[in-house]
């Protein structure tokens, strides 16, 4: 039987993915009971996990209304992106000084699913590898403190494309860490840095600050998640 702490881990862990590959929209309202139902729990552990979602910035609790989805300002999508800026360059540098063989195998296995998937129909699998591109570099430096941070921002960027990007910003960024991965292979540690600053620029200069804040339905957004 799950412990009551896996439990509220796997809630979360579900409802981050549905953030992250976009079936979970900003401003959805999560009703307690109906996740309550829907992950055959109680209430309580369901707060937690709520609770911990509301710490990692992905929603927010209003009180006597409920919990929601994160809609994150202009400022805070320009606060990311600063932070992002900040680690992601410095980790590019990082793991070029300390590279090896089995390290770009590794990466080359994710570009690999990462080409798969642009080719493919599934906007879930292509949205959670493109975002994982950049996780993965932190992960194969063996700094678990960072690989979490990144995923943490990455996550919250997911809500912010959402609600800000074109719909054909993925093609873009497939194409730039395409770019980036070439030049980690070719050992050209000053333009990987460069091509990165520059994908995070584009990115962030290719936002659509004056969309309409998108809605959708919790169970049908859950209903696509993984047992």
């Amino acid at each position: 039987m799950d412990t009551p702490a896996s439990t509220t881990a796997v809630i979360v862990e579900s409802l981050t993915r549905a953030i992250v590959e976009h079936r979970l929209l900003p401003g959805t309202k999560l009703a307690e009971q109906k996740l309550a139902d829907h992950f055959g729990v109680s209430r309580t552990l369901v707060r937690q996990a709520l609770f911990q979602l509301a710490q990692n910035r992905l929603i927010r609790l209003e009180p006597a209304r409920g919990a929601f989805v994160a809609t994150p300002s202009v400022q805070e999508a320009r606060q990311v992106f600063a932070v992002r800026r900040m680690l992601e360059l410095a980790t590019v540098r990082a793991f070029m000084a300390a590279s090896t063989p089995a390290k770009i195998r590794a990466l080359k296995k994710h570009m690999e699913a990462e080409r798969k998937a642009m080719q493919g129909q599934d906007v879930s699998e292509r949205t959670q590898l493109l975002g994982d591109f950049h996780v993965q570099i932190a992960t194969l430096m063996g700094n678990a403190v960072l690989a979490q941070l990144l995923g943490e921002l990455i996550s919250r960027c997911a809500l912010i494309t959402l609600m800000y990007q074109s719909s054909t910003a993925a093609e873009h960024s497939h194409a730039e860490h395409e770019a980036i991965y070439g030049a980690i292979v070719s050992g050209d540690e000053a333009a990987a840095v460069q091509l990165m600053q520059e994908h995070l620029d584009n990115v962030e200069a290719g936002l659509m600050f004056e969309r309409d804040l998108p809605t959708n339905d919790l169970s049908m957004a859950l209903s696509a998640t993984n047992p």
